[in-house]
């Protein structure tokens, strides 16, 4: 069994937690044939922990895990934190594999994805045939 592991950093605000398990669900969805469930992680604030997630999907039975950091760019906690997570979860786990995928901000998909999701606002709001209004002393211009 495969399985693709997403971890984000995690929240207080319970909100965006489930905000990231919904990703997962729906990347699940999505899935080519080869993976076989998705799960989620939090690096902190929440849980399921990684080591958890590690563990729990082990314990299922899973051969192989791909890893995928939900984190823009490569701060500390992508270069650092989770990599030692991981770490300690290999000595446990000798005899399964684990690949750490690239963090999802270094996809050239993220150049695309925000250049779709202005368009997108930008088609919805008509920004281009909106007027801009300018403030000359407390009154309102408008330029066209």
């Amino acid at each position: 069994m495969k399985n693709l592991l997403i971890i984000a950093h995690g929240s207080r605000r319970e909100e965006s937690n489930a905000e990231i398990r919904l990703l997962g669900k729906k990347v699940a969805d999505s899935m080519p044939f080869f993976i076989d469930d998705v799960a989620v992680a939090f690096l902190e604030l929440s849980s399921p922990t990684i080591g958890e997630a590690i563990d729990t999907c082990f314990n299922k039975g899973v051969e192989e895990l791909f890893i995928l950091p939900y984190f823009l760019s490569a701060g500390n906690h992508v270069a650092k934190d989770i990599p030692h997570e991981i770490d300690i979860a290999r000595t446990s786990w000798k005899d399964r594999k684990i690949t750490t995928l690239p963090h999802i901000g270094e996809s050239n998909e993220m150049v695309k994805l925000i250049d779709r999701t202005f368009k997108k606002f930008q088609d919805s709001q008509k920004l281009i045939d909106r007027p801009t209004t300018y403030f000359f002393k407390g009154l309102p211009t408008k330029s066209w």
